[in-house]
């Protein structure tokens, strides 16, 4: 009842998840991921208690596929269930029991493991194969987000849409870098959950990460002038309060040396 992908990044450093599915709010059962130590996804008749325990077992220094070997043979309903699995060094795994609906398969590569249950047919899976490759170039989450999209495209979950989610773990990557999760994002109930994703993916983007360095704009005794004189209009006090009303911490340096030009055009077009 689920398409997912399970992926790490190719230089080592991020893990995540991306599921799609014709059931309420799949992002709390299926996605689990721990920076430096691998992502996995349960699904079909979903074990969920094997998300702590894949993990725990990569943690303990067992490679992907023989984790998933340990959790199938430790598991008398494991012909019910699903999981595609990638461990720190991009070992990769999947399983599909043979009492999945069809369609039911999946494919597991170096750094990458794609698997669905009650899809229209193998071609979502080859076609978010082919999507991974060719958005190698791009960040782990957009990578990840382009092959659930082409597994939609191809026909998806045969029984519909309903639910979308994508996790993302890269270490210190989370809100003031207190934990890794780089992106949680879920669509609980949507009639077309993986554009919603995309547009909270693109949210994700400007409200969580900093800008890059030719979006930075230097701020000058002249610009933070107008720049406070603007959000007092606005009614705040100054423009770091500004700021902070609007979340957009993230979009401005900590010493106030520059700001994000998107904000900038933001405040000026308030």
């Amino acid at each position: 009842m689920t398409f997912s992908i399970v992926g790490r990044s190719d230089d080592g450093e991020s893990w995540g998840v991306a599921v799609a599915s014709k059931f309420l709010a799949v992002g709390h059962a299926v996605p689990a991921a721990i920076a430096g130590i691998g992502a996995l996804a349960t699904q079909a008749d979903a074990n969920v208690a094997w998300k702590t325990t894949g993990l725990c077992l990569m943690d303990e220094g067992l490679a992907a596929p023989a984790a998933l070997r340990r959790m199938i043979d430790d598991d008398d309903k494991s012909n019910h269930r699903q999981i595609g699995i990638v461990d720190a060094a991009g070992e990769s795994a999947t399983h599909t029991g043979t009492g999945c609906l069809d369609w039911a398969g999946g494919v597991a590569e170096p750094g990458v493991a794609i698997q669905g249950n009650i899809l229209t047919g193998p071609g979502v899976v080859e076609a978010m194969k082919r999507a991974w490759d060719d958005a190698a170039h791009r960040p782990l989450a957009h990578r990840l987000l382009a092959a659930l999209t082409a597994g939609d495209a191809a026909g998806g979950d045969r029984r519909g849409r309903q639910s979308a989610a994508l996790l993302v773990v890269l270490d210190g990557a989370g809100y003031g870098g207190m934990d890794d999760v780089a992106v949680d994002l879920r669509v609980d109930d949507h009639p077309d959950p993986i554009t919603e994703l995309t547009r909270l993916l693109a949210l994700n983007d400007f409200y969580l990460t900093e800008p890059a360095e030719d979006a930075r704009v230097p701020v000058t005794a002249e610009l933070a002038t107008e720049l406070d004189d603007r959000a007092r209009a606005l009614g705040h006090t100054d423009f770091l309060a500004w700021i902070g009303t609007e979340n957009y911490e993230m979009r401005v340096a900590g010493d106030a040396s520059w700001v994000d030009r998107r904000v900038l055009e933001i405040i000026r077009g308030s």
